[in-house]
């Protein structure tokens, strides 16, 4: 998957829309490309490298999906809610798009709750 389809991806979901928050807060910052449900994250990358997205993740999975190859410690965020997931290769397509998907989903599920 290339950066166009893996963006093709995430837009694919319901009230999902993307930005550039992070111009100025450090060194090649205006490059990362994030995801969002309503004002929530659930996906975030650099464009320019392309190399791993970082996920919004259930901390009951976070260790246990550390465990793969491909997936560590996210850069700058929360190491209880969120992973890092190489795009290189190291992770099948089928499982990066379940996480995606299933990160898209928690954010939305946090949403949803907010609303009510």
């Amino acid at each position: 998957m290339n950066v166009e389809e893996f963006r093709d991806f995430c837009l694919s979901f319901p009230d999902t829309r993307e930005g550039m928050p992070f111009e100025g807060f450090f060194k090649n910052s205006q490059s990362i490309l994030v995801f969002y449900v309503g004002k929530k994250m659930f996906c975030l990358f650099d464009l320019d490298k392309f190399d791993r997205c970082t996920l919004k993740c259930d901390p009951n999975l976070v260790d246990e999906l550390r465990g793969h190859e491909g997936i560590d410690k996210p850069f700058n965020l929360s190491q209880k809610h969120w992973i890092s997931v190489a795009l290189n290769g190291d992770v099948s397509q089928e499982l990066i798009k379940d996480l995606v998907t299933k990160s898209y989903q928690l954010v939305a599920d946090g949403v949803s709750k907010g609303n009510k």
